[in-house]
C-alpha cells in the first residue's frame, strides 16, 4: 500500500490501480486461507458418486522405467510365454495348462512387463519402482520358495480398504525393503529379473505386476487346518489368497479419472462374471474389510448373493431374496450359481465356475476358492 501511494503522487494511475488490484485479490486469499475448510467434495465420481473418494490409492510412479504401458501392445513392451503369443503376457484366461494330461486355458493374474534395458549378458538391468505409498509386507528372497521367484508385496490404503500390489520374478531386493516398513511411490524394490530360473530364463526377463485384495485374512489358519502337512511361508499373502484385477485396465482408469481414480470405483463398475448364491449365516470377513462393497444391511442368514469378476474379485454382495433362497433346496444347502457371462468369463482360465447342463456350477477350483472366502477364524 506504501508504495501504491508513492505511485499515485507521481500520476502513475494506471500502474496504481493495478498494483491496488493485486492487493485486494492477495488480502482476499490470506483471509480465505484461514477459513475452516469446507465439506464439499473435491471430486465428482460418475456413475459411482454415493461413494466418498477418500484415501484413494494414488498411484504415483509406474513399476519400471516403462511409461508407456498403455500404448499399443506390442513385442519389447510385454514379455509373452515361450509360446510367443504376445496375448500371453497379459491379464486374464491368456495361457494354456494341462493336468491329466489334458490341455486347458490357464488365468494370468498381472501382466508381465519387458526390460528396457539389458547387460552384456542379455541379463535384465530395469530398477523396480512402488507405485504408490504403502507397507512392505512380504519381502521373499529366496526364489525357490514360490513360483514368483524373488518378489515383494506391498499394502496401500485405498477407500475400498487395504489392497496388495505385488512384484515378482525379481534379481534382487534392495536391501532397505523389509517387512512393515513404509515405502513411497516411485521407491526401489529391487532389480527385474528371470527367478526362479527353472520357470524363467534370462532371455525372457520380466516384471511381473499385480494389484487386486486379499481374499482372507484369516488365510493363514485356514492353511493350517485344511494343509497340515505343507508348510506356508507366504503368510496372508499366499498367491491362493490374493485376487488381481487387470492391471492395464486399472491403469487405463487411474488416467482418465485423475484424482477421483480408487480402487473401490473401478472394482464397482467392473463386468460381472457370474453371481453366486451362498448359504451362510455370517458375512465373509472380506466384507467387513471392504464394507463399501456389501449393498445390503445387517446380515443374519440364511443366504447372500455375491457377484464376482472374471479374475475371482467378490464385487457388490447382498442378502438373498426369498424366492433365491427357495433355490437352496433342502438339508445340506450347497451354493447355486444363479447366472453366468460366456463373454465376460470369455476362455474361463480361473475356472471358479463350469458349465453343468442348461446352467452353471462351482468349477474345479471354485470350491478351494469360496471354502477361504468363507473360513471363520477360529
Amino acid at each position: 500500500l506504501f508504495t501504491l501511494g508513492r505511485l499515485m503522487r507521481r500520476g502513475w494511475y494506471v500502474a496504481g490501480a493495478i498494483l491496488l488490484l493485486v492487493d485486494v485479490m492477495a488480502l482476499t486469499w490470506w483471509i480465505r486461507r484461514r477459513e475452516p475448510p469446507t465439506s464439499t467434495p473435491l471430486f465428482v465420481v460418475e456413475p459411482t458418486a454415493a461413494i466418498p473418494v477418500r484415501n484413494a490409492l494414488a498411484f504415483g510412479a509406474w513399476p519400471t522405467p516403462r511409461t508407456n504401458l498403455l500404448a499399443d501392445v506390442q513385442v519389447g513392451l510385454f514379455q509373452p510365454t515361450a509360446s510367443g503369443q504376445l496375448e500371453s503376457a497379459l491379464y486374464g484366461s491368456v495361457r494354456t495348462g494341462s493336468s491329466g494330461g489334458r490341455i486347458h486355458p490357464s488365468f494370468h493374474e498381472g501382466i508381465d512387463i519387458a526390460p528396457l534395458a539389458r547387460d552384456r549378458s542379455g541379463r535384465a538391468r530395469d530398477p523396480v519402482f512402488t507405485v504408490a505409498d504403502g507397507r512392505v509386507v512380504l519381502a521373499n528372497r529366496h526364489a525357490g520358495n514360490s513360483n514368483y521367484g524373488v518378489y515383494v508385496v506391498l499394502t496401500h490404503a485405498d477407500a475400498l480398504g487395504e489392497v496388495y500390489t505385488l512384484y515378482a520374478h525379481l534379481a534382487d531386493i534392495d536391501r532397505a525393503i523389509r517387512p512393515d516398513h513404509p515405502v513411497e511411490a516411485g521407491a526401489v524394490l529391487g532389480r527385474m529379473g528371470s527367478t526362479p530360473s527353472h520357470i524363467v530364463p534370462v532371455s525372457r526377463s520380466h516384471l511381473h505386476f499385480e494389484v487386486g485384495v486379499v481374499l482372507n485374512s484369516a488365510f493363514e489358519r485356514w492353511w493350517a487346518v485344511r494343509h497340515k502337512k505343507n508348510r506356508n511361508s507366504h503368510g496372508p499373502f499366499h498367491g491362493w489368497n490374493l485376487q488381481g484385477c487387470d492391471p492395464l485396465r486399472l491403469f487405463a482408469d487411474r488416467e482418465r479419472r485423475g484424482h477421483a481414480f480408487s480402487l473401490l470405483t473401478h472394482l464397482l463398475e467392473l463386468p460381472v462374471a457370474f453371481e453366486i448364491l451362498i448359504p451362510a449365516t455370517h458375512l465373509p470377513d472380506y466384507y467387513y474389510r471392504y464394507p463399501d462393497l456389501w449393498t445390503g444391511g445387517p446380515f443374519n442368514g440364511p443366504a447372500f448373493v455375491m457377484a464376482v469378476s472374471e479374475g475371482g474379485i467378490p464385487l457388490r454382495g447382498r442378502p438373498a431374496t426369498a424366492d433365491e433362497i427357495t433355490r437352496l433346496g433342502g438339508p445340506g444347502k450347497t451354493p447355486v450359481v444363479l447366472s453366468a457371462d460366456s463373454s465376460v468369463l470369455g476362455n474361463n482360465g480361473k475356472r471358479l465356475v463350469a458349465r453343468r447342463g442348461e446352467g452353471w456350477a462351482l468349477g474345479s477350483q471354485g470350491s478351494q476358492w469360496l471354502d477361504i472366502l468363507m473360513w471363520v477364524a477360529e
